[in-house]
C-alpha cells in the first residue's frame, strides 16, 4: 500500500472513508440537510468566519473560478500575486473571464513586494493570493494583504485550498472577502469538495457582476442553503465523509491540528537541511516543503525511487520548477510515524543516488524535533 506525502490528495483516515462507502441518503430530506448545516458550521468555525460558507461539488478549481464569476465584470481590474503556479492559475482565471489582471510578479519560491499592491489598488475590484501556494511550499502574508486591502473598495480574494485545516488562519478579523479551499489537503477528505466563503462586502460586488455564471452561481447557493440544500445534486457521500474529517478535528481540537502541523513541517525542514539540501521557499509553510534537488542527483529520478521502492509518493516540480525541486507534503492525519518513513526513505533514496551525508541525518534530525514539541 502506498503511503501518500504529496501536497494532497492526502492519506484518507479509515473512519472518513467508511463514511464513503455507506448507503446513499437522499440531498433533498432532512437527513441530508442536517448534514450539510454541520458541515457548513464546522467549516465557519475553521474558517473564524461569521459568514456565508458554501459546499460545492468540484476540485478547489471550481471554487476558484466561482471567485471571479460572481463578484467581477468584464473589463475590471484585478490585482493577482503571481507568486507560484497557483498564483498563476488565478491570472488565467481572470483573463478566461476578461478580467484585466495587474499582475505583481515574484521569484517562485520568494514573497512579493506587498507595497505593490497600495500602488495599484485604485481602481481595482479585487485582489487574489494565495494563503500556501503548493508548486513552491511557500507561505504569504495574508493578514497584512489584509490590512492593505479592507480599506479600499477592492474585496480580497485568497485560495486557501491547501492551507486551510493546517495553516492558521481569521476570515473575519483579517479581512479576507473571499476564501477558497477543497476536501482533499489539510481536511483529510478525498478529492470532489471545494467551499467558499463570502462577506458582505464581496456579496455587494456581486450585485454589479455580469460575467456568465450557472453552476457556480453563489446567489443559487445562497438561495438553497436557507433550506440546508444545494441546487444540484451534491457529492452526498463526500459530504458525509467531511463530516466525520470535520469532527476529528473538532475532537482533536483545532489549536492542537495547527500545532501538529507546525511541529511536522520543523521536523522535515530540519531533516532536509541535516541531509545538505536546501528549501526553496523563504517563508516555508505548515502544509508543504519544497526541497531544490542537485542535477547530478535527479528530483524525478528521486520522486520515482521513493514510489517505485518505497512505496512513499511525494511530488516533484510544476511548470519552472519541473526536475528542479521534491515537495514533500506534511498535512491532514500525517503525524510522526508518516513524517519518519518518509525522511527514512528520502535517506535511503538519496543515497542510491550518490549523494553523501552523514547517516541517519535526516531521521536524527525529525526526532530530536519530535523529542521537544
Amino acid at each position: 500500500m502506498k503511503l501518500l506525502m504529496t501536497p494532497g490528495p492526502v492519506n484518507v483516515p479509515k473512519q472518513v472513508a467508511k463514511k464513503e462507502s455507506e448507503p446513499l441518503i437522499h440531498h433533498r430530506k432532512k437527513e441530508f440537510a442536517e448534514i450539510l448545516q454541520d458541515v457548513t458550521h464546522k467549516l465557519k468555525k475553521i474558517l473564524k468566519t461569521k459568514h456565508d460558507v458554501f459546499v460545492l461539488t468540484s476540485s478547489g478549481t471550481g471554487a476558484m473560478e466561482a471567485a471571479v464569476s460572481n463578484f467581477l465584470s468584464k473589463g475590471d481590474n484585478a490585482i493577482v500575486l503571481k507568486t507560484g503556479y497557483f498564483g498563476e492559475r488565478w491570472a488565467e482565471i481572470c483573463t478566461a473571464y476578461g478580467v484585466n489582471v495587474l499582475g505583481i510578479d515574484a521569484e517562485w519560491g520568494k514573497n512579493p513586494d506587498y507595497r505593490q499592491i497600495q500602488k495599484q489598488i485604485h481602481g481595482a475590484k479585487a485582489v487574489f493570493t494565495t494563503l500556501v501556494d503548493t508548486s513552491t511550499g511557500a507561505l504569504q502574508d495574508i493578514k497584512q494583504i489584509g490590512m492593505m486591502v479592507s480599506g479600499t473598495d477592492a474585496v480580497l480574494v485568497v485560495d486557501a485550498v491547501s492551507g486551510l485545516g493546517g495553516q492558521e488562519i481569521n476570515a473575519d478579523e483579517w479581512g479576507l472577502d473571499v476564501v477558497c479551499a477543497a476536501s482533499q489537503k489539510s481536511l483529510m477528505c478525498a478529492p470532489g469538495l471545494s467551499f467558499i466563503s463570502v462577506s458582505p462586502k464581496a456579496w455587494q460586488l456581486a450585485e454589479t457582476s455580469n460575467l456568465p455564471k450557472y453552476y457556480f452561481s453563489l446567489k443559487h447557493y445562497k438561495e438553497y442553503m436557507q433550506k440546508g440544500q444545494t441546487p444540484y445534486t451534491p457529492a452526498i457521500s463526500l459530504v458525509k465523509s467531511l463530516q466525520a474529517a470535520l469532527g476529528m478535528i473538532e475532537k482533536e481540537g483545532f489549536e492542537n491540528v495547527l500545532k501538529r502541523h507546525e511541529t511536522m513541517a520543523e521536523a522535515v525542514r530540519q531533516s532536509v537541511k541535516a541531509l545538505g539540501l536546501e528549501i526553496l521557499a523563504e517563508s516555508p509553510s505548515n502544509i508543504v516543503t519544497a526541497v531544490k534537488i542537485p542535477d547530478n542527483i535527479g528530483a524525478d529520478s528521486l520522486v520515482n525511487i521513493m514510489d517505485e521502492k518505497y512505496d512513499i509518493v511525494i511530488s516533484g516540480g510544476q511548470n519552472l520548477l519541473k526536475g528542479k525541486i521534491i515537495r514533500l507534503g506534511h498535512l491532514g492525519n500525517s503525524g510522526k510515524k508518516e513524517i519518519l518513513m518518509m525522511i527514512s526513505a528520502l535517506e535511503k533514496s538519496l543515497a542510491e543516488l550518490g549523494h553523501q551525508f552523514e547517516k541517519s541525518a535526516g531521521v536524527k534530525a525529525a526526532k530530536k524535533v519530535f523529542k521537544g514539541e
